[in-house]
């Protein structure tokens, strides 16, 4: 056997998250589907992080177990054929040694969620952003951002169904910019509870509009409990752009 990296690009659109479910197809199937057809045993194809139903990755990485010796760009070039014309493209692979994990041996991982605030609807960006049709304050939203860096207990940002031994997290990264009719709200840690990502960027959102103050959203975070969570952002404007290891 020889163990692969695989980094890996999709719209998470059509499938129900990375992992294999029975209620839908999800991108882990796809591309498990993909190895069956250059090998007769089935592989289990190993991810770094678990995205939901609708996000994206330009950057996720998985690992694989294969029974043959193939050059790394070999592997890369044959599961890529086999996946069309499914929206899921295999861009690296390298292959590592065993002790490899890609789930364990991430060091860090990045969130990107984006925001369009325009009156007008999305075209272009269906699918790929939250369409929010009031102008938010930035500068507002990146100094609230600031009160959730550091090691919290998560609790109000994690969902119902989260399944982490602990709601105690470290946030290394939370900035917010804007780029045109485009809000950036970049996120970094070594793991995320479930939803995290998104309950914080929707409670960002009740900052943006004016209905919450960092101090509001800071004493949702002391509150430790979801019900004090402002709405959750859509699936689609989230994106995993990279896993560091």
């Amino acid at each position: 056997m020889t163990r692969y990296k695989l980094t890996v690009e999709y719209d998470g659109t059509p499938y129900v998250g990375w992992q294999s479910q029975a209620n839908g197809r999800s991108v882990q199937g796809a591309i498990e589907e993909a190895f069956l057809r250059l090998v007769t045993d089935r592989v289990v194809v190993k991810g770094a992080g678990r995205t939901d139903t609708g996000v994206h990755a330009t950057g996720q990485v998985a690992h694989v177990d294969f029974p043959r010796d193939w050059p790394a760009m070999k592997l890369m070039d044959a599961l890529n054929a086999h996946l069309r014309p499914e929206p899921v493209a295999i861009v690296d692979t390298e292959i590592v040694g065993e002790d490899f994990d890609a789930r364990f041996s991430a060091k860090a991982r990045h969130y990107l969620y984006r925001i369009v605030d325009r009156r007008a609807p999305l075209a272009i960006d269906l699918d790929r952003a939250w369409h929010v049709r009031t102008r938010l304050d930035v500068a507002a939203m990146a100094e609230a951002a600031k009160r959730l860096l550091g090691t919290h207990d998560f609790t109000t940002f994690r969902a119902a169904r989260c399944q982490a031994k602990s709601p105690m997290k470290t946030l290394d990264r939370l900035d917010v910019v804007r780029d045109g009719d485009a809000v950036l709200v970049r996120a970094s840690a070594r793991s995320f509870l479930h939803n995290q990502v998104r309950s914080m960027v929707g409670s960002l959102k009740q900052v943006g509009i004016g209905l919450w103050s960092a101090d509001d959203l800071a004493a949702a975070l002391a509150e430790a409990d979801r019900t004090a969570c402002g709405p959750v952002a859509p699936a689609a404007g989230l994106t995993l752009v990279k896993v560091d290891y």
